[in-house]
Formats: C-alpha cells, structure tokens, sequence
C-alpha cells in the first residue's frame, strides 16, 4: 500500500477527469524529472512516486480496483515499463516521439510569407479592402506537387520506412530510453524522390508572384499584424499550406501626431486673432472643419475637436482632435506699427517697450540717435 494517497500524490480530487489527471502528471514529471534536477536525490524518488500514481490513475479499471480497495498490490509501480502508458511518457519527454497516438501525416507544411502594406490615417480611420502582391511557392503544375516526372508519386524512404524519423536507444538509470530524430535521407517527409521532376527539380513546388485580397479593419495601429490562414507557400504531400502575415505601417502624415486614438496638430494664429477671438478653417484627417478660437486664447491653448481623431480597432467612438494654438509674433515690424503696439500698451497701462538694441523685433526702432 502507498504511503500517500495517489490523488494527493497528484494535487487532484477524486472526481478530476482523465485530461485533469494526464494534465497534473505531465506537470509534475517534468518538475522532478531527475535530468532537471541533477542535484536533488529527492526528485527521483518524487518522479517514481508520480509515475506510480499515474500508471494506476490513467487506467480506469486499474483506478475503480483502487478507489475500492485503496491498494496498489498487484499493480506495476514503474510507468516506464507499461505498455499501456508509453505513449504518455514518450509525449512528455520527447515530443510525441513513440508515433503511437495515430498515423504520422507525410510531407512538409508550407512556408509563412510575410508583406508590408503602407497605409494612410485615412485608413485607419474608414479600413480598406485591397490586394496585397505575395511572393510564395505553389504546386508544380508539371508533376502536380508530386515531385516526380511526369507526376510520378514518391518512394517510401527505406531508412525510416515512411515514419519521417529515425530512432535511437540509449541506457539511462530508469531503463532504456527511446528517443527519436528528422531522418536524415528524406529529411522528415516519409518518401524520397527517385526521379525528380524537371519544372521543380523534386521540390514539388515553384515560385510564384499572386495577389491576395485582404480585408484591413478601422482602427489599427502601425505594426499591427493581419493573419490570414492558408495564404502562405503551399504545403508537400499532406503538410498544410503556410500562412500569410500582413505587416500594417502607416505612413507619417506630417499634419498630425498620433497617439491611440488620439491626433494632435499645431495652429499659428496671429496676435490679433488670439486676441480677439476667430472662426478658422483647419484640415482634418479626411475633411475641412470649422474651428473656434476663443477671444483671450493664450499660446499653448489646447482646443479639443471630438470625434475629429481615429477610431478603436473593434468599433465605437472615435478620438478626438487635439488643436494646439501657436501665437505667431511677428519678426519684423515697420515704424507705424511699432508705434502701434507702443500706443497699445499705453492705453493698457503697460510698460512701453524700449526695444531691441541689439536688432531684435523692434530692432532698436526706440533707441535714440546720437
């Protein structure tokens, strides 16, 4: 009998299903598996206890005899030399490696491609559908993605015999351990070509330039990737076809600064319009739109147009427009207007400017001759 419960050996209940079961000691297994834990001779002995646990736990009528009889007595303690179980072990390990969860699929999967679109913030804010030109290898027309010619289909390839890999045993403390490697003759496909083809050389696939349409939804940012199944290289055999991978950058609108949802601008308003208050027309993203510069507006004032920015990827209110207002002061000034802005300043009980000796705005237009 255990000297621990087997469902605690696990952390799972005694209703947990048989995914939860085979869940908990892959993770497990690997926490204590003595190659991980070199240093700690406990480990090897927690690793048996689980692979125990396991081997009763995984076999229904190994766990209804326990859960009656709470005994193991007449159960195999080591996982390693269960028949039923190797699989198990050989998937956690070795990635799947003991071939016996089902019919090795023969060929080689196509490749991912990948395209940059340029796109404008005009496009993010309404989306677009559009054609994007894809560089990628489809089935060779000639051997009709057999790689033979003349179609002829290929060979089982004598050194994995169709498996795709090879293996090897080696001898570790626990036992033999099979592990298993890409056949180096077919190089993973099963097969081997014994007359290739002429048009693909045997690869079963040429190159070819195709356009793809792609729907490109409102409100992506720049950088944002756009997946679009099957569209990539076409696959070997019965490997699947590649994926198609859109790269979205938007291209740099000099008017704006975006940030999210939200653009900003710049607007160079004179000192009387500042001071007076305006009625301005500024360019928006996709249309002209009418702006109120308040009386009294200071540099640096910020005006808010709702609605007027981009809007969020999966639909809803769109950001606004931030308008900064510049207050432009004017670098050269004519006598008359100088004594202009000396006359202002009087009448508002300021300080009347001297001026710039040095040929600044007013460039010296105050300083008396000598």
């Amino acid at each position: 009998m255990p000297s621990k419960d087997l469902y605690e050996v696990l952390g799972i209940s005694r209703n947990a299903e048989a995914d939860e079961i085979k869940s908990a000691y892959r993770r497990l297994a690997r926490r204590y598996h003595p190659d991980v834990n070199p240093n700690d001779p406990s480990a090897e002995e927690k690793f048996k206890e689980v692979g125990s646990a396991y081997s009763v736990l995984s076999d229904p009528a190994k766990r209804a005899r326990y859960d009656q009889t709470g005994s193991t007595d007449d159960q195999p303690s080591d996982p390693f030399f269960q028949g039923g179980n190797i699989s198990d072990i050989f998937d956690v390990f070795f990635g799947g490696g003991g071939q016996s969860a089902g019919r090795r699929r023969s060929g080689r999967d196509g490749e991912d491609v990948r395209v940059d679109l340029e796109l404008t913030l005009k496009d993010v804010i309404n989306g677009i559908h559009t054609e994007v030109v894809v560089n990628r290898k489809t089935e060779c027309s000639s051997c009709h993605g057999t790689g033979g010619e003349g179609g002829k289909a290929p060979e089982t390839c004598s050194t994995c015999r169709g498996q795709g890999q090879v293996s090897t045993v080696r001898n570790t403390f626990i036992g033999q351990v099979r592990t298993s490697t890409t056949c180096p003759t077919c190089g993973g496909a099963g097969t081997v070509v014994k007359d290739p083809c002429k048009t693909c050389k045997g690869r079963a696939v040429v190159p070819e330039t195709a356009k793809v349409a792609v729907q490109i939804p409102p409100g992506f940012e720049d950088g944002a990737t756009l997946h679009v199944p099957g569209q990539g290289s076409d696959g070997v055999g019965e490997g699947r076809p590649g994926d198609l991978y859109v790269v979205l950058q938007v291209t740099n609108d000099q008017r704006f600064q975006r940030h999210g949802q939200t653009l900003y601008t710049i607007l160079d308003v004179t000192f009387a319009q500042a001071a007076l208050g305006d009625r301005v027309e500024i360019q928006g993203v996709e249309d002209t739109v009418e702006l109120t510069v308040p009386a009294g507006t200071q540099p640096g004032t910020q005006i808010a147009i709702r609605s007027g920015g981009l809007p969020p990827l999966h639909g809803g209110r769109r950001g606004d427009l931030i308008v900064q207002v510049n207050v432009k002061v004017p670098t050269k000034l004519s006598e008359t207007e100088a004594k202009l802005i000396r006359e202002f300043a009087e009448l508002r009980g300021e300080d009347i400017p001297k001026g710039d000796e040095k040929g600044g705005i007013l460039g010296g237009l105050f300083h008396k001759k000598r």
